[in-house]
């Protein structure tokens, strides 16, 4: 049961902590503005474009942004667009971004690491603490329309896939580890 409102989880934390359906979009919204301002993603006055190709992260960066939107002094773009911004929204997730740090320590390329940052020039990444799960659920629980996608498979990531379901939170560690370290 959801410890708030006794009604029927939906999600269930690694602590065993678990949410039901509306304390579970309050919790992913408050932590998407909890990031912005955390990494200082957007500041008043900021025009931002997003591409929105209709997959499941890109439909919840929409929703969220948009959200953001409203409370906060800021334009929205859909890229491309013929107008000027000065800040790029990225659909990027732990999952995304935990994959592509291990694959470059592997591969030994770790010339590119400012790429993982979850600012990094003109590019930000309002989900980038957030598991690709916790978004599918966003993306369902909120009723946001979303192409199926199928997804690529490659041995790095089915070896972190499998990290990930015997050590839970091993992507966070991943990333929170990169977050020291820059």
């Amino acid at each position: 049961m959801c410890k708030q409102c006794e009604l029927k989880p939906v999600y269930e934390f690694t602590n065993k902590r678990k949410l039901c359906k509306r304390c579970f979009v309050n919790y992913f919204q408050r932590k998407v503005l909890y990031t912005i301002r955390k990494f200082e993603m957007i500041k008043m006055g900021d025009i931002i474009g997003y591409k929105n190709s209709g997959k499941f992260r890109d439909v919840v960066l929409q929703d969220v942004l948009e959200m953001f939107s409203e409370k906060g002094n800021v334009k929205l773009l859909k890229l491309p667009s013929k107008k000027r911004i000065n800040k790029i929204a990225v659909s990027s997730t732990i999952d995304l971004e935990s994959e592509e740090i291990v694959k470059d320590i592997i591969l030994g390329s770790l010339g590119k690491m400012e790429d993982f940052r979850a600012v990094n020039k003109k590019s930000i990444k309002p989900l980038y603490l957030f598991l690709d799960k916790e978004v599918l659920l966003y993306a369902k629980l909120k009723g946001l329309k979303y192409n199926k996608e199928k997804i690529e498979k490659n041995k790095i990531c089915d070896f972190i896939n499998k990290l990930e379901i015997k050590h839970p939170e091993v992507k966070r560690a991943v990333v929170n580890s990169f977050l020291k370290l820059s």
